[in-house]
């Protein structure tokens, strides 16, 4: 029997690798399911706006749908967090599976039977998008309980890795689907979709679960869970952040559309391959980030200055195959900034409180949609596209320059440049540090 030092301590955690994660049954099993329904809810994507577009020949009723989607996400993102951390997630994600299938396979019959109507696609959205509100915070925060704190950065990239591989397919089998037999097939596979993560549900073994403190109802839980966020800057800057880049620099549909149509004169083939070429950045981003297995506010901010350059750089791009190529960085560097914001965010969280904070970091990322995309589409229209993605790239850049700087000063850091050979030029030191250095 060893009496050695550490003879009684714990046993030391598994490695983070690229796909740590997977090793685990459970997590394995959801991920399985959420790689085929996130391909069917890619192919709704496309097939939904196309339909819209062949109803009513115009793009703003498109618009509207895209909308309504997000608009409950703004509306009660925060209720759904409330919820989110008073009920068992498991049962709940299962209910939530079941209303997502169901839609889905409601606008499959109304468009197979030819029924179909425009206020059908729009009621489908808004009646998803409530789903949604309550689907992505308990979604996200059961995360935590398949995986445990030690790989919970690297599951939250695999997470994101998986929705961009889904990406990558979705749409190109929703366009072979539209061609050969029309938007309605499209959605029917969306709804059958959902039976893999209801299966991968159902198959977890509760056993194996992380079990983690479960918030009991009482009144002001919200009003609780924004005191808890303001309270601390590692949470409340980095949803700032997020809050900037998605409302004003994640409008990609409205600039590359642009781009193809005014700029390059091209057609859907032309869009189709610049939303590839930042797919595939976006997974090269989300695999780096799981391999990296940490995440630090300073790789979010230093991923959102460079996120924020790129876009203005790539708005003035001065031929096609520049800007083309520059679609792979973008992609890279804002799912860095997701990845990295929403793990950091869950891991500084207490259990009894994710759901909230989720909830509150999905809705300022989402829910910004609707009110900065009509301003950016604006902008767009009236000064060119160029102008358009230099303005939402420029709004990135100072807000993560801003929050870089607030998050220097609660951490008492303080930026030092030394040009000299053989030294870091520019690096966040701590304050009483530099100010020593600078007395000898």
């Amino acid at each position: 029997m060893s009496t050695g030092p550490g003879a009684d301590s714990a046993p030391a955690p598994a490695p983070t690798t690229m796909f740590s994660s997977l090793k685990i049954r459970n997590y394995r099993l959801f991920a399985t399911g959420q790689v085929v329904s996130n391909t069917g809810t890619w192919m709704q994507r496309i097939a939904q706006d196309w339909l819209v577009l062949t109803l009513t020949g115009s793009a703003s009723a498109v618009g509207i749908t895209i909308a309504l989607q997000f608009l409950p996400m703004l509306l009660f993102g925060l209720y759904g967090g409330v919820l989110a951390d008073r009920l068992p997630k498991r049962p709940l994600l299962l209910a939530t599976q079941v209303a997502m299938g169901i839609t889905g396979l409601a606008l499959a019959v109304l468009t197979l039977s030819g029924h179909v109507q425009v206020w059908h696609v729009y009621l489908t959205a808004f009646l998803l998008g409530l789903v949604t509100v309550v689907d992505n915070p308990a979604r996200q925060s059961f995360v935590a309980e398949m995986v445990g704190p030690e790989q919970l950065g690297n599951a939250v990239s695999l997470n994101s890795a998986n929705f961009q591989s889904a990406r990558l397919v979705g749409p190109a089998v929703a366009g072979v689907l539209i061609t050969a037999v029309g938007s309605g097939y499209a959605f029917l596979l969306n709804g059958l979709s959902f039976l893999a993560p209801i299966a991968g549900l159902l198959l977890m073994r509760n056993s194996e679960l992380h079990k983690l403190q479960r918030a009991p109802r009482a009144k002001g839980q919200l009003r609780e869970g924004l005191k808890y966020v303001a309270g601390r800057p590692e949470l409340i800057w980095p949803i700032v952040l997020v809050g900037f880049i998605g409302t004003f620099g994640f409008n990609f549909p409205i600039w590359l559309s642009a781009f193809v149509d005014d700029v390059y004169h091209s057609g859907a083939s032309t869009y189709g391959l610049l939303n590839t070429l930042m797919a595939a950045g976006s997974l090269a981003g989300a695999l780096l980030a799981a391999r990296r297995g940490t995440s630090r506010l300073r790789v979010l901010v230093g991923a959102a200055v460079l996120f924020g350059v790129l876009e203005i750089v790539t708005a003035f791009a001065p031929q096609f195959w520049i800007f083309a190529v520059l679609m792979v960085p973008i992609g890279m560097f804002g799912l860095t900034v997701n990845v990295t914001a929403n793990a950091s965010i869950q891991m500084a969280t207490e259990p009894a409180m994710r759901g909230r904070v989720m909830s509150l970091f999905m809705m300022v990322f989402v829910g910004g949609t609707p009110l900065g995309a009509p301003l950016v589409g604006w902008i767009t229209d009236t000064y060119g596209p160029r102008i358009g993605f230099a303005a939402g790239g420029t709004v990135a850049l100072v807000a993560a320059i801003g929050v870089g700087v607030m998050l220097a000063r609660v951490g008492g850091l303080r930026l030092k440049i030394d040009l000299r050979r053989g030294r870091r030029h520019v690096e966040f030191v701590p304050r009483a540090r530099d100010e020593l250095a600078t007395a000898a």
